[in-house]
């Protein structure tokens, strides 16, 4: 099922965007729209305006890496949404970081923020220096920075532990095979947040508690750090979209209400 194209969905249906449960997916680093095809195989339906969102230089999109930047990544996504209002905005990892800076800008539109096994950022902070804190991820240790091109890239030994050690095994191979570098400069790169905008919006956490990529215990302070009052824990590794996509699906239709 191909679904990284799905960012138009709005556009076809400008009439329909504002009766409906309109869902936004941001996908994280090292990953694509793609990745949910289980999850919108359960979110798709009359009910919802579901758009999952595929970033530059993800998935079989070819756009150079010296052109990748965390604003194109959010210039993206509000062209995704476009005029739509009540939007429930959902970031996976370091999407939190990108739907947290969409939400800042276009505040009055964003029903809820829904993070899944995700960065929360505060003022300033970005990817790289709230990864620093995380003394339980097993990224640093397997990272592999080529500065030369721009990207980031994980051992290849160590793909599947990092990401999705409880994913069956044909998946966990053909992540392990096909995965693409990640740009570096978006991961640098600080947000900046206001309470008077991004801390007006409702926010919910979905933990994952066995996750080699953000520790659980990070997670657990970037809530609280966040006042988020809402959360949801699955048993799982980074990638709860690929284990448990109908319970996290569950979740999202849920809060999407």
């Amino acid at each position: 099922m191909e679904i990284e194209k799905t960012n138009t969905q709005n556009e076809l249906n400008p009439s329909l965007s504002n009766s409906k449960n309109t869902i936004v997916i941001v996908h994280g680093a090292w990953s694509s729209a793609n990745d949910w095809h289980h999850v919108a195989g359960y979110l798709n339906s009359p009910e919802n305006n579901l758009i999952i969102v595929n970033l530059p230089g993800h998935g079989t999109d070819q756009t150079p890496v010296s052109n990748i930047s965390l604003q194109l990544y959010v210039y993206e996504i509000l062209k995704a949404i476009g005029s739509t209002t009540n939007v429930t905005l959902v970031g996976h990892s370091f999407g939190g970081i990108v739907v947290s800076e969409v939400a800042e800008l276009i505040a009055p539109q964003i029903k809820k923020l829904i993070y899944i096994a995700a960065f929360v950022p505060q003022n300033g902070d970005s990817l790289l220096s709230l990864a620093q804190m995380d003394s339980e991820s097993h990224v640093g240790k397997n990272l592999i920075v080529d500065e030369q091109a721009g990207v980031a890239s994980i051992a290849k030994e160590a793909i599947t532990d990092v990401f999705l050690a409880d994913a069956p095994k044909p998946v966990a191979e053909y992540v392990t095979n096909n995965l693409r570098p990640e740009p570096l400069a978006p991961l640098s790169t600080p947000v900046t947040l206001s309470d008077a905008n991004f801390g007006k919006v409702a926010k919910v956490y979905v933990h994952s508690q066995n996750d080699h990529t953000i520790g659980y215990s990070l997670q657990q302070k970037m809530v609280e750090n966040a006042g988020i009052l809402r959360t949801y824990s699955l048993p799982s590794s980074h990638t709860p979209f690929i284990v448990f996509p109908q319970i996290l699906s569950s979740i999202i239709a849920l809060e999407a209400k």
